[in-house]
């Protein structure tokens, strides 16, 4: 079977269409498509291309039920053909990570002796400092859930069906998947094919009511 790997809707009807599935039929996700939703999705963006999302692709019934209790028995996880375990990676911060990153750079034609000194020198005190952030958790899990949102629309343009997922004991999970110390679950992202009845649209305020101009609630005026 010819798969055509062209996104079959547009990035702003992607965005638009974009809800989340409780209920999944058993077609499965051709498998070039899930490849390509997955490499896009980590060209997300990623603070000194540290990229520390790290991702479980859970695809056998057994492993989608086992996930499935610890996530409190939601029918999404055990229906979905393919379900991620999102995760942050705490050790990217060590100094091989570091030096990873480097040479990735470096392969690709981006990165020039002074970035990288300015790399091996900055991030350790980033990182002990925190200056934006209070964890290295909460750090790893922005970082993840920029992935997360990629995958989310990419999935969408293709029409693949997604559903973020925050309820599920953490604790659970990692350990039935193996999942380090070092590294936590950010959400769990089921992917198919929606079936009926399709979660409908919930609405969004209006733009005013969540942009401020210039200092928080302060009213916003675009010319």
């Amino acid at each position: 079977m010819t798969i055509d790997m062209k996104p079959s809707t547009g990035l702003k009807d992607a965005i638009e269409q974009r809800r989340g599935a409780r209920a999944f039929r058993p077609d499965p996700i051709p498998e070039v498509i899930l490849e390509e939703i997955l490499r896009l999705g980590v060209r997300a963006p990623s603070g000194y291309n540290l990229q520390p999302w790290r991702f479980i692709v859970v695809q056998q019934q057994e492993n989608k039920e086992k996930l499935k209790a610890c996530a409190f028995n939601q029918r999404q996880v055990g229906e979905a053909p393919v379900v991620l375990i999102c995760c942050g990676d705490r050790r990217v911060a060590k100094l091989e990570n570091i030096e990873s990153v480097i040479e990735l750079g470096s392969k690709a034609g981006a990165m020039t002796d002074d970035y990288a000194n300015y790399m091996r020198s900055q991030i350790p005190p980033f990182f002990e400092n925190h200056p934006s952030f209070g964890s290295m958790e909460t750090w790893t899990n922005r970082h993840t859930m920029l992935a997360v949102a990629h995958i989310l629309i990419v999935a969408k343009s293709f029409g693949i069906d997604s559903c973020p997922m925050e309820g599920f004991m953490a604790d659970q999970v990692k350990e039935a998947f193996n999942i380090p110390p070092e590294v936590d679950v950010c959400c769990i992202v089921p992917l198919g094919y929606a079936s009926e009845p399709f979660k409908g649209y919930g609405g969004r305020f209006d733009i005013e009511q969540v942009y401020y101009g210039e200092s928080y609630g302060e009213s916003l005026h675009l010319s």
